[in-house]
């Protein structure tokens, strides 16, 4: 979008940017008012019903999906390639209809952090310094914040505000109701409310996985070189915090749990050539987690888009 139209970089919308906006959230107003009785099941149905309808129209994000796969996955037949990027959208609009569950209900949440993956967060925690826990959408995405918080850990998410401040009240909602606290990384104060994060011990919830218009770096993301945000490695790096990977993960029975990995960031200088290996490694980490589960990552985000590059 361009800046002089983005209400996030101080921005106004035309009449037409503002009528199509109204449109969109009366829409989506209407979509929860009409799907907030039913049941869970029929809410998932209705989910991969918008998933597969997503899948045959917009053109655009199929194709994109489609390409990436191909990247990613040169060697896969052209028909598992297309049926992985179905799977995806299925997925996708299962996730949405869990989300808009989430608002509904405070009920007991899963996925659930396993045992290894509270003691590795536990352990980084003991240090002192607060961890910055990279994390992916990948899976019930949102659930993972909130069942780590429901478990006791004291997390706070990073996250950037949607195009429509209406939106962001929306997500605001979403996670305070589960006790997820938010800072909107454009907003004064955003910096000093970071550091008091870490400083006071807490974890710093930021997902590294889609591009974004940040300071970033080229580094390895799914096999191939990818813009990635450097900044959560620069705060890691200057507040001498650990680093920890997160996500929801296929567990030992088949069912999906969070699982976390510590990042070795021992020798890493604080400074850009540290921030980015320290960046390769926590995309090589979350490369990893998304090739373990490849039909729940949004393959449908242009992410190898060239970006902003430092």
């Amino acid at each position: 979008m361009n800046a002089s139209r983005d209400l996030r970089e101080g921005g106004r919308w035309t009449l037409l940017q503002r009528a199509k906006n109204d449109v969109l959230w009366l829409l989506a107003l209407l979509a929860l008012a009409a799907t907030r009785r039913l049941r869970p099941r029929a809410l998932r149905a209705v989910g991969r019903t918008l998933g597969h309808t997503a899948h045959l129209f917009v053109a655009s994000a199929r194709r994109t999906a489609r390409e990436n796969v191909a990247r990613v996955y040169p060697d896969m037949r052209m028909r598992d390639q297309r049926d992985l990027v179905l799977r995806c959208f299925l997925a996708l609009g299962e996730l949405l209809a869990d989300t808009v569950a989430m608002l509904r209900s405070k009920a007991a949440l899963s996925p659930l952090p396993s045992d290894e993956a509270r003691a590795v967060i536990e352990g980084a925690r003991a240090e002192g310094r607060g961890v910055v826990f990279a994390s992916a959408h990948l899976g019930p995405w949102e659930r993972v914040a909130a069942s780590l918080v429901a478990a006791g850990v004291p997390l706070i998410a990073l996250a950037r505000e949607s195009y429509d401040p209406r939106f962001s009240r929306l997500y605001e909602e979403l996670r305070g109701a589960h006790g997820v606290q938010v800072v909107w990384r454009a907003r004064p104060g955003a910096a000093a409310r970071i550091l008091r994060t870490l400083r006071g011990g807490g974890v710093l919830g930021i997902p590294m996985d889609l591009r974004s218009r940040v300071p970033s770096c080229d580094a390895p993301f799914l096999g191939h070189p990818a813009p990635t945000a450097i900044g959560p490695a620069r705060i890691a790096l200057r507040a001498r915090a650990p680093v920890v990977v997160g996500t929801a993960a296929p567990g030992p029975d088949g069912s999906v749990v969070i699982t976390a990995t510590r990042i070795d960031s021992s020798g890493l200088a604080c400074d850009d050539a540290g921030a980015r290996e320290l960046t390769r490694r926590i995309n090589a980490e979350l490369s990893r987690r998304i090739l373990a589960l490849p039909h729940g990552w949004v393959w449908m985000h242009d992410r190898w888009m060239a970006g902003t590059g430092v």
